[in-house]
């Protein structure tokens, strides 16, 4: 019965992982061959947020961000890779971006969550939070 629920759980987590581990491999490999005013443009909007990631070189930024956005494709697209530790990296990524949503001036309506027309590109990482939490819930069940 064991094996038939893990199977059961894994069919759940399918639609989840390969949706958004594809989103995030096709992001992180487009950036891999960033130019350089790509990169700084990267790296000035995420340094407005968060300031010690404007300390490092551009073209250094977007390739660690590359990287990461692979990393955690890999771990959602890699079936032995437990639901809990891709829930987990996918949930801190989406953290980032969503504090660039609300801490970034003119993402969001004045005295809102609702975004703006240029919040719009980061609001809808919600739901990659939603994805993350779910899989930690999946992946800690998995384990009773």
């Amino acid at each position: 019965m064991a094996s038939g629920s893990a199977w059961l759980s894994a069919a759940r987590q399918l639609p989840l992982r390969l949706t958004v581990g594809a989103f995030f491999l096709n992001s992180g490999l487009s950036k891999r061959g960033a130019d350089e005013a790509t990169a700084e443009s990267l790296q000035q909007f995420a340094a407005t947020t968060y300031p010690f990631l404007g300390k490092h070189d551009a073209q250094k930024f977007v390739r660690l961000l590359s990287a990461g956005e692979v990393a955690v494709a890999t771990m959602l697209l890699l079936p032995v890779i437990p639901a809990a530790v891709a829930g987990v990296a996918l949930t801190a990524f989406s953290v980032g971006t969503l504090g660039l949503y609300l801490r970034t001036p003119g993402m969001r309506r004045e005295g809102s969550l609702r975004p703006t027309e240029q919040g719009i590109a980061l609001a809808k990482d919600v739901w990659m939070l939603g994805i993350g939490v779910a899989l930690i819930a999946e992946g800690v069940n998995e384990h009773r």
